[in-house]
């Protein structure tokens, strides 16, 4: 677990999750235990209760360590703090300590078909019936749905109101009669978003977070969140550094340095502007009042985080050349096939948890100050 980890080896969580490398299981259990998994959250939510000053410490360590992450996945990143916040008593109990112990695997209900970047526009309809919502509509983009236990959706119980005051913050079992999922093929290959159909689906009402009509205000903090944790998106370790694939597949010059010089630069001006990006991560974390929750500064860390990630791919592809023109087959183990769709896969962490021009714009106006 102090390996460079495959993506095929990344610690997911759930009822139905499987892991290649059985370690991968063993290191996610032992940590669980110690409340490494989430190790800002109280202890009575499977945390280990660190202070703000602690969990910077103890990410600095894993870093150090070359540490693998213990667990991933949008319970720990994205439901679980906002949970914290908005969740009722039985709530936190019921989710937290299982998300904590790689139980359960959630995915998120918010775009549709006709609502993407403007998600107010949703039309799926929760309507009370006796102590249940009744929902019914149409999910899309919903990432691993087709693996989830469970959902958190955004959901229309006041069709009269205001776009965003009518929307509401439900929690619905995968498993309920009435959810039916059908996973969407990418261009890449890969089939990692679904369309998620809800037809007639009885939520009890105490999976309602907040309150009705209130789920908006739980949307907008669940989504910094998210930015934040996209922000990272090197993790706790560090992937395959950029100079080895340049010796690797450019030569050395001197015995020392990569030998193309403008390749040698920009693997410079790019580990530079890695570490620069989490110097600055660390400040904001240090600066903040609570150890994850940013505020607007999630979406300028959501937008570099992206164009660094992007940024990286463009210049694996520049490195390594026609290496990279593999694509399945015999040749599976070679390194060219994996980049290839990783390199297609990047372009949507601009699209993903809110383009990039939602982010800009959130960067202008309340971070810059800029006029509208």
């Amino acid at each position: 677990m102090r390996t460079l980890m495959p993506d095929d080896e990344f610690p997911l969580p759930g009822r139905r999750a499987t892991h290649k490398n059985p370690d991968t299981k063993v290191w996610m259990d032992r940590c669980a235990e110690r409340g490494y998994t989430a190790v800002s959250w109280p202890r009575e939510y499977g945390g280990a209760g660190f202070t703000k000053e602690q969990v910077i410490v103890w990410q600095e360590e894993m870093r150090d360590l070359n540490a693998r992450t213990p667990l991933v996945g949008m319970g720990i990143n994205m439901l679980g703090p906002a949970l914290l916040e908005y969740g009722s008593d039985a709530q936190k109990l019921q989710h937290l300590p299982k998300i904590a112990r790689g139980e359960t695997r959630w995915c998120q209900g918010y775009s549709e078909p006709g609502a993407g970047s403007d998600l107010a526009a949703l039309r799926t309809s929760a309507v009370m019936d006796g102590d249940d919502f009744i929902v019914n509509g149409q999910k899309i983009w919903t990432s691993s749905a087709d693996f989830a236990d469970w959902m958190f959706c955004l959901v229309r119980t006041e069709p009269d109101a205001p776009k965003q005051e009518g929307i509401s913050f439900i929690l619905i079992d995968m498993n309920d009669p009435g959810v039916s999922v059908i996973p969407i093929l990418l261009i890449s290959g890969m089939s990692p978003f679904c369309q998620t159909f809800l037809d007639d689906v009885r939520v009890p009402q105490e999976n309602l977070v907040l309150g009705r009509g209130e789920g908006w205000t739980v949307a907008k903090r669940l989504l910094q969140y998210e930015r934040s944790s996209q922000g990272g998106i090197g993790r706790a370790q560090n992937v395959r550094p950029l100079e080895e694939y340049a010796i690797e597949y450019v030569g050395r010059e001197d015995g020392a340095k990569v030998a193309d010089p403008q390749i040698r630069s920009a693997v410079l001006k790019h580990r530079m502007n890695d570490w620069a990006f989490y110097l600055t991560r660390q400040r904001s974390q240090e600066e903040s009042r609570a150890a994850v929750a940013l505020g607007a500064m999630s979406s300028m860390l959501k937008y570099y985080g992206t164009e660094q990630n992007k940024g990286r791919y463009e210049l694996l592809l520049q490195i390594m050349g026609t290496h990279c023109l593999g694509w399945g087959g015999e040749a599976s183990e070679d390194e060219g096939v994996t980049v290839a769709p990783s390199w297609l896969r990047s372009k949507a962490n601009s699209i993903e948890g809110g383009t990039s021009e939602i982010q800009l714009n959130v960067i202008a106006k309340r971070i810059l100050g800029l006029p509208d």
